[in-house]
């Protein structure tokens, strides 16, 4: 049998560079939609939010790690905006951190900013040790109704943003139009589809990955399950009262359902009235066995893999032109994939291709689209490398496309930068078990060291 190489170069089939030069947004935007129709399909709204390191270092910057802690919860308070460039990878937590604590007067001002990146250091790591599982309820419903209560699907006056409720339907527009909600926005708009509307929390999820800028399955279906009580000790719900604390009241006052709508009551009333057979004995910790004692990820095969000449994968996880492979490679060529496949499975909308090619552009890359697997064995063929050397991804998707390259060449799979390393086993089942661990770990400065220790792993000449 031949290899997927020697395949590769026989088929006849020519590899088409996709285009990295634009001479203003517009073009690009008009080449994407020539290039994208199922994405225009989903929603072709474009979005201020500019995908890019160049972007991402304007906006770290521009942090305030006090006004961040009185603020956070307000929809116009000092949030950062750096949400989808840490998803994709553009910054890490670790940089993030590392500048929080520099603008902070001192580390306590900046211990909430660190916090909120801790969850999303959480959510990767359950990710990892989950998978796929993060898709499926990871315990039992704490809401007194069962699974077969819930629908398993969006209703239309959700989606269009036409319920009537003006928080709601602003909600929903922001999201489709802007590819960004407040955290608190997205607490509110998952309660309502979950406890108001009894629709089953994945339905929500799918619907805010086709749409977010940080479309993230971690944190997006994690924080769901959160406010379901699938992964909580019992379901996030709020009041009008509530809202309208953190909105200034924009939308109660022209609302027209003001003084009658469904968040109306006390939290009592509302607990009344949502899960009127809700359980009265407290639930336990998580279930999820799996998670009880979990060792700190190493990247396995570090050390042995030797390259001298390989090529450099890029993934949706890691979009950084400093991210370590970069840096212990530099020069090496490098590829993104476009995942036709993935694309037709789930469609994302035209904003979220968008923001992932601003950001692909600022790196130096070939950009091209099909089999990803099969794409990065022909460019490796193309370059007559010896091998592949990427940055390691928690996702299953990314573990299925290693295994297929493995099959003909070795990958060096390089670890991301550490948020924290734990020296002991980590209990996952809840935030507040991994935090008691690590927040000692989380509020030190430690970017510069942590990727020292990865270029030194493969005696790449050293440290920036």
């Amino acid at each position: 049998m031949r290899s997927a190489i020697a395949v590769s170069a026989a088929d006849g089939e020519n590899p088409v560079d996709m285009p990295r030069a634009f001479r203003h947004r517009d073009e690009l935007i008009d080449y994407l939609r020539s290039a994208f129709p199922t994405a225009v399909a989903v929603d072709d709204t474009i979005p201020a939010t500019r995908g890019g390191r160049s972007v991402a270092e304007r906006l770290l910057e521009a942090i305030e790690p006090a006004r961040y802690a009185a603020t956070r919860n307000y929809l116009d308070g000092a949030v950062t905006r750096l949400a989808p460039y840490l998803r994709h990878g553009v910054l890490s937590l670790a940089e993030v951190r590392d500048v929080a604590l520099r603008k902070a007067d001192t580390p306590q001002q900046a211990a909430r900013l660190v916090s909120e990146l801790g969850w999303r250091d959480y959510f990767q790591r359950v990710y990892r040790v989950l998978g796929l599982g993060i898709w499926r309820d990871l315990e039992p419903i704490k809401t007194g109704w069962s699974a077969a209560d819930y629908a398993d699907t969006l209703p239309a006056d959700i989606l269009a943003g036409e319920t009537g409720l003006a928080c709601i339907d602003a909600f929903s527009h922001a999201l489709r139009t802007t590819g960004y909600l407040h955290n608190h926005a997205r607490m509110w708009l998952a309660a309502y589809v979950v406890h108001f509307r009894r629709v089953r929390w994945q339905a929500g999820a799918r619907w805010f990955l086709t749409h977010l800028l940080d479309g993230d399955p971690a944190s997006n279906n994690l924080s769901w399950q959160w406010v379901a009580s699938t992964f909580s000790h019992k379901p996030y719900m709020f009041n009008r009262e509530n809202l309208e604390k953190y909105t200034g009241g924009i939308y109660c006052r022209v609302c027209a359902l003001q003084g009658r709508c469904v968040f109306e009551g006390s939290y009592e009333q509302l607990t009344a009235r949502l899960f009127p057979r809700l359980p009265t004995v407290k639930a336990p910790a998580s279930t999820v066995e799996a998670l009880r004692k979990v060792e700190e990820h190493r990247s396995s095969g570090v050390k042995p893999v030797r390259l001298k000449k390989p090529i450099i994968w890029v993934h949706g996880d890691m979009l950084n032109p400093h991210s370590p492979a970069f840096q212990a490679f530099p020069g090496a060529p490098a590829l993104w994939v476009w995942d036709d496949a993935l694309l037709q499975r789930s469609p994302i909308s035209l904003k979220r291709i968008l923001f992932l090619y601003e950001c692909l552009i600022e790196l130096p890359a070939v950009i091209r689209r099909g089999d990803v697997a099969r794409e990065v064995l022909r460019f490796a063929a193309e370059q007559r490398a010896d091998g592949v050397v990427t940055v390691d991804s928690p996702s299953p998707g990314f573990r299925t496309r290693r295994r297929r390259i493995e099959q003909v060449l070795p990958v060096l799979a390089l670890p991301a930068l550490p948020f924290v390393k734990p020296a002991m086993p980590l209990d996952l089942r809840r935030f507040a078990r991994y935090w008691r661990h690590v927040e000692h770990l989380a509020m030190q400065p430690t970017l510069r060291s942590a990727l020292c220790d990865i270029l030194n792993e493969v005696d790449s000449g050293g440290c920036f």
